[in-house]
């Protein structure tokens, strides 16, 4: 998230002064809350009532939409606060009304109305295996679970992922996909990554973003003198696609950077990136180089789609000074 929010400017950071284990963070133009702080039941009820946070009954989507609408129309709120350190639900934290708004969680796009509230919305699409991979190497490496347990630990909640939480992609304007990859045959790892960055076509202030020619279908190897690249390499892809009845961009990167100060390379052969001044996205990169996912599709797509948010916020900014002064000449 703070890759995101860096775009528009200023680190994102907790509350000055608050609940130490606030969720929110806040940054000269943007506030980020997590729904989880919508939750209805701590840690305790939920187990008493055999429910998961995943669960719609765990949560209040009644709060989460009045208090979402009410901060877009710029009024301030007091949002209570979920305490994932003690599982607890503690005292609330006043939300004043910032320039951009952007929820996280779980369940953004779950009910109806906070849906309709928003005016972009991305998904995170971790596939199965690479989600596996990666539990194993926190939970085995670094706490000592052994993998019966994580295997327990990921079944009991599937069910509800699939129910609750999987088919809010199909309503998101943008998916990142991350998948495992297909230049190492027979890798379960899950160190080098494919990741689809899959864009829906007609969104209002939003193009997406395409590789070489817009419309076609291409593959492309860049490795060689412009792009250093070991093993596995690097390889991307990108064309038309339907994604649950929409049409849609895809685009496409398998593999890792050697080194991001090359990225301007690949920088250079995509359009509507949405950049300000040529190697922008390099030089976010660069910038946040020790941020998860920056040798890989995950970093670079992410910084792209914070590029095409601040364009679609600029957009609207626009559009919205504009409306006054042309209902005055009508």
């Amino acid at each position: 998230m703070r890759r995101l929010t860096s775009v528009f400017g200023g680190a994102a950071e907790p509350p000055k002064g608050g609940n130490p284990d606030s969720n929110t963070l806040i940054s000269d133009t943007t506030t980020v809350i997590c729904l989880d702080d919508y939750h209805s039941l701590d840690r305790t009820g939920r187990k008493e009532k055999g429910v998961t946070a995943l669960d719609p009954r765990a949560n209040n989507f009644d709060l989460m939409y009045e208090q979402v609408k009410a901060i877009k129309d710029g009024i301030a709120v007091d949002k209570p606060i979920y305490n994932h350190v003690t599982g607890l639900l503690d005292p609330p934290e006043l939300i004043k009304p910032p320039k951009i708004l952007v929820i996280e969680g779980l369940h953004p796009m779950y009910d109806s109305r906070v849906r309709d509230l928003l005016d972009f919305s991305i998904y995170l699409d971790i596939s199965n295996e690479v989600k596996f991979a990666w539990k194993i190497q926190r939970d085995m490496a670094e706490r000592g679970h052994s993998l019966e347990s994580i295997k327990a630990s990921i079944e009991a909640r599937k069910p509800d992922f699939d129910a609750y939480i999987d088919p809010q992609k199909q309503y998101a304007d943008a998916v990142i996909e991350v998948l495992p990859t297909e230049l190492i045959p027979d890798d379960n790892e899950g160190k080098v990554l494919r990741v689809k960055l899959v864009m829906k076509e007609g969104v209002k202030y939003f193009s997406p973003v395409y590789l070489f020619d817009e419309g076609s279908t291409i593959s492309w190897i860049p490795c060689g003198r412009k792009l250093t690249c070991s093993y596995p390499g690097i390889k991307f892809a990108y064309g038309p696609d339907s994604y649950y009845g929409h049409e849609v961009s895809v685009l496409e990167m398998d593999g890792q950077f050697d080194r991001l100060d090359e990225l301007i390379y690949v920088e250079s052969h995509l359009s509507n990136i949405s950049t300000k001044f040529y190697g922008e996205v390099t030089q976010q990169m660069l910038k946040h180089a020790d941020f998860p996912g920056s040798n890989n599709g995950t970093g670079l797509f992410q910084t792209i789609i914070g590029l095409k948010i601040r364009d679609l916020y600029e957009q609207i900014v626009a559009e919205k000074a504009a409306a006054p002064v042309e209902a005055a000449k009508v």
